[in-house]
Order: C-alpha cells, then sequence, then structure tokens
C-alpha cells in the first residue's frame, strides 16, 4: 500500500488563500479526501491547514470557508479572525548569539528579530474549535516550529517531538518573528517554522512515505516571481532563499528513492496573489484568481513527476 504525505508550507492569508486551491486541484486530480493522506505536516499557514483537515475539515469545505460560505461557524469565525495587514509595533529583546553564528539567512536574522506582539488569540481558538483529547483526530498530524534555544527545526505530533497541545504547535508554527509572540513549550522557545524551512520536506522519513506531495506558496521555479517592484523585493528576501531549501530537500528525498510531486507558484499564480502575503483585503480576490490558475500548476506538476 502507497504510504502518502502532504506536506504545506507557509505562506501568511494570501499563500493560505492559494493553498486552499491548489489542493481542492489536487484532490481532484489524485482522487483523494484531504484527510486521508497518512500524513499531513503543515508548517505556519501550512499548520492551519493542517489543524483544520486533522480536525475533519473537507477541502470542500476550507473552498466555503474562503467564499465566506461556511456552514461550520469555527471555520466563519476563522475567516473573521483574519489578521491585520500589518503587525503591531513589536518590542525590542536581546540578540541571540547563538541563533547569529550556528545559522544563516532567515534563520539566522531570527537571532536579531524584535518581539512580536501580535495577538495570537485567534490561532488558539481555532485550534480549541478542532482539537480532540491532546491531539487531532487524524494521528499523522504535524505542526514544524524552529526552536530557536538550539536551532533546529521540531515537527509537533511527530514521533519523538516534544509533546505540545494543538493551540501550542499552532502558535509557535505561525510566530513570525517580529510580528506574533514567541511560544514557549516545554522550556524551549519557538517562531515560525518557515524561519528555517518554507515547508520542511526532509522532516518526513525515509520510512514514513512512499509519495510526498508538496504545496509551497513561499516558494517557486527560478525566475518565477511577483510582477513589479514589490515582487523584486519579495523575490529577493524570501521567495529565492526559500527556494533554494525547498529544492535541496526534495532532491535529497528523491535521491533515497522517495517521489515527490512539488506544487509551487508558477507566474500565472502569483500575478493573482501580489506582493503581501498578509493583505487582509486582497484575500478573497487572491482567492478566486488561484481557483482558476491553480488547477493547470497541480496538473503540471503531476505531469512533471510522472515523467521523471
Amino acid at each position: 500500500m502507497t504510504r502518502r504525505a502532504l506536506v504545506i508550507g507557509c505562506g501568511g492569508t494570501i499563500g493560505g488563500a492559494w493553498i486552499i486551491a491548489a489542493l481542492s486541484a489536487l484532490c481532484d486530480e489524485i482522487s483523494v479526501a484531504a484527510g486521508d493522506f497518512d500524513i499531513l505536516q503543515g508548517t505556519s499557514a501550512g499548520a492551519e491547514m493542517v489543524t483544520m483537515i486533522g480536525g475533519g475539515v473537507r477541502v470542500e469545505d476550507l473552498v466555503a470557508m474562503q467564499r465566506g460560505q461556511s456552514a461550520d461557524p469555527r471555520l466563519s469565525a476563522h475567516l473573521a479572525d483574519t489578521p491585520s495587514n500589518l503587525p503591531p509595533l513589536p518590542a525590542p529583546r536581546l540578540l541571540n548569539p547563538r541563533l547569529l553564528r550556528s545559522q544563516s539567512g532567515l534563520a539566522a536574522l531570527t537571532g536579531i528579530a524584535p518581539e512580536g506582539r501580535g495577538d495570537a488569540s485567534w490561532l488558539q481558538r481555532l485550534a480549541d474549535g478542532f482539537a480532540e483529547g491532546p491531539w487531532l483526530a487524524h494521528p499523522g498530524s504535524r505542526m514544524v516550529a524552529f526552536d530557536i534555544d538550539v536551532g533546529r527545526r521540531v515537527a509537533f505530533g511527530a514521533p519523538g517531538a516534544p509533546t505540545a497541545t494543538v493551540g501550542e504547535a499552532l502558535r509557535a508554527s505561525w510566530a513570525i518573528p517580529g510580528w506574533m509572540p514567541v511560544v514557549a513549550v516545554d522550556g524551549h522557545r519557538y517562531v515560525d517554522g518557515g524561519a528555517r524551512s518554507t515547508a520542511s520536506v526532509d522532516l518526513i522519513g525515509a520510512d514514513e512515505a512512499d509519495v510526498i506531495y508538496v504545496i509551497a506558496p513561499m516558494a517557486s521555479a527560478a525566475g518565477q516571481r511577483v510582477p513589479g517592484i514589490g515582487g523584486l523585493l519579495e523575490d529577493a528576501l524570501l521567495r529565492r532563499p526559500m527556494s533554494k531549501t525547498l529544492d535541496e530537500e526534495v532532491a535529497a528525498a528523491r535521491a533515497r528513492g522517495t517521489t515527490v510531486v512539488v506544487i509551487t507558484p508558477d507566474r500565472a499564480d502569483l500575478a493573482g496573489l501580489g506582493p503581501n502575503f498578509m493583505d487582509r483585503g486582497h484575500r478573497r480576490a487572491a482567492f478566486e484568481a488561484a481557483m482558476v490558475t491553480a488547477p493547470k500548476t497541480v496538473r503540471r506538476a503531476l505531469t512533471a513527476e510522472a515523467s521523471a
């Protein structure tokens, strides 16, 4: 029996909208329900999706949520809770020399990031609405966060990972440095897992999945970026470094014999998403654009892997 993992990367409000469009297309193409993957691993916005899918939400329900048509009060409330476009003024904090010495790129920058003061209660409410006992109903649900005390990623919910509640794991995975507060779990401090890797494909063990489907809105093939000056900045600061890390993780997984289907936005997708992935006011328009462009992107990814 083929073991399948769904890995969903970070992406904020707009990336989350694109994720749902891409996931809807993927489930249609391979004739599988979102909750039927053996492993559900999410980072940041991806952890939001894992919280809902791991709690029993169908992809049709996520589509209805994005359109403001959900009959589930938990989803309607979560849509209304979408955070603002800009963070509150962060507070200064001491430098973290360990990260500055041991990490590079975005992960190293977490060592100098100020303390985020955003209100993470909206994430806690989502977690409380879908938690079943100590975790989610789907036993393969995982959420990736970055431990800034030791400089490593943790997939909460995975075998051997530190124990966390759903709320702790979700808030930690979404703790964008400088925006949301650091989350303490069992004596360690965690921030958004996207600070180190957009999707953390390498945290899926070789013995855990035969096929990994990756949906990563913050990564793209070389040369694919959001149009305009804002897109140049987004590409240089986020998309290019995140894409490089994802490419390395995917190559390593394929080298060990795992099939990896990589679904990332192309130029057409990105034109509809825009450069500010936290633009709450653009969410609905970005989602409807993605429902048009994402199916083609998904089919292309499936075809590319089948012919590899």
